[in-house]
C-alpha cells in the first residue's frame, strides 16, 4: 500500500522540480518532504527522483509513478466526496492561458464536472497577461496561467523552460534577421523572446502574430518562423532548436493558480477546481 500523503508529496515534487517548492505549496518543512519521498522510494523499491546541482528529474521509474499517484489520490478524493455528501453549487468563472489547447486539461475539467454536476463552470481561454487583468478586475473566480519572472504571486502548479520551436526542416540564416511567430502584446512569451534577442544584439522580425495558438502551430509548421514555447508543452510537428542554431537561452517559466475575489457561492468550487488542478498537474503536460 502506497501513502497518500507520501503519493501527494511525491506529485508536487514532480511538478514543481523543486523540494523547496513542494514544501512552500504543501506548507511542509523541505526535511518532511524529503522524508515523504524517501519512504515512498522504500515503499516502491525504486528510485523515483534524480536530485544535481541542476535541480529535481523524475526518472524512468518515477514518470510511471506519476500515473499511478493521480489515479490513487483521485480515488481517495471521490470516495471522500462520496461519503461527505456535500454538493458543491454555484458558479465558477475559470480562466487558462491558450498554453493549454493542445494538453489534457480537458480530462480535468470533464472529471472536475462529473465530481460536481451542480457547479456552472464557465471556461475562459486566454493570453495569460489578460486573464490576470480580468481576474484583477473580478470578472474571473480562478485563473491558471504563466507569471512574470520577478512575480511570487499565485500557487505554484509547475516550473518549466521556454524553447525555441520550429519546423524540422526550418534552417536559420545567421546573417538574417530571426523570423518570428509570436502572440499579440502583452504575452509573456512574446516579450520574453524579443527581449532575449535584443539581449544578444541579435535582428529580428515579425513573421506572423495570432492570438491563438493554432494559428501560431499552422504558421510555424508552415516554416513561416520560430516561437518561444515552453519545453513540456511543444506541440506536434514541432521540434526544439538546436542550440547550434546560436538563439538565446529564454529562461524559466511558471505556471500558477491564482484565486480572484470570489463570490461567497464561488469560493467552494473555485477551491475544489484548484485542488483538482493541483493533483493533476503532470497532466497538462503534452501527452
Amino acid at each position: 500500500m502506497f501513502d497518500p500523503t507520501q503519493l501527494r508529496t511525491f506529485l508536487t515534487v514532480a511538478q514543481t522540480l523543486s523540494f523547496t517548492q513542494a514544501a512552500d505549496r504543501l506548507g511542509l518543512r523541505q526535511s518532511t518532504v524529503s522524508q515523504h519521498v524517501r519512504k515512498l522510494e522504500q515503499a516502491a523499491g525504486r528510485r523515483l527522483f534524480v536530485r544535481d546541482t541542476h535541480g529535481v528529474e523524475p526518472t524512468e521509474d518515477g514518470e510511471a509513478m506519476l500515473g499511478f499517484a493521480r489515479t490513487i489520490l483521485e480515488a481517495n478524493e471521490r470516495a471522500a466526496s462520496f461519503f461527505a455528501g456535500t454538493r458543491l453549487r454555484g458558479r465558477l468563472r475559470f480562466g487558462a492561458s491558450e498554453d493549454f489547447v493542445l494538453t489534457r486539461m480537458p480530462e480535468v475539467l470533464e472529471e472536475f464536472r462529473r465530481e460536481h454536476p451542480e457547479v456552472d463552470l464557465e471556461l475562459t481561454v486566454e493570453l495569460s497577461e489578460t486573464l490576470h487583468e480580468r481576474l484583477a478586475a473580478g470578472r474571473l473566480d480562478l485563473v491558471l496561467a504563466k507569471r512574470g519572472p520577478q512575480e511570487s504571486h499565485g500557487r505554484l502548479v509547475w516550473r518549466d523552460r521556454l524553447v525555441w520551436v520550429g519546423a524540422e526542416r526550418l534552417r536559420l540564416d545567421p546573417k538574417r534577421p530571426v523570423p518570428l511567430v509570436v502572440y499579440p502584446p502583452p504575452a509573456v512569451t512574446r516579450a520574453r523572446a524579443l527581449e532575449a534577442l535584443e539581449g544578444q544584439g541579435r535582428e529580428w522580425r515579425i513573421a506572423c502574430t495570432s492570438g491563438s495558438l493554432n494559428g501560431l502551430i499552422a504558421a510555424t509548421r508552415a516554416g513561416l518562423g520560430v516561437m518561444a514555447h515552453t519545453r513540456g508543452m511543444i506541440p506536434p510537428g514541432l521540434v526544439r532548436i538546436p542550440s547550434r542554431a546560436g538563439l538565446p537561452e529564454l529562461g524559466g517559466v511558471d505556471f500558477v493558480l491564482v484565486h480572484g475575489r470570489h463570490s461567497r457561492a464561488a469560493r467552494g468550487p473555485a477551491e475544489a477546481l484548484a485542488d483538482a488542478i493541483l493533483a493533476g498537474g503532470d497532466r497538462l503536460h503534452m501527452p
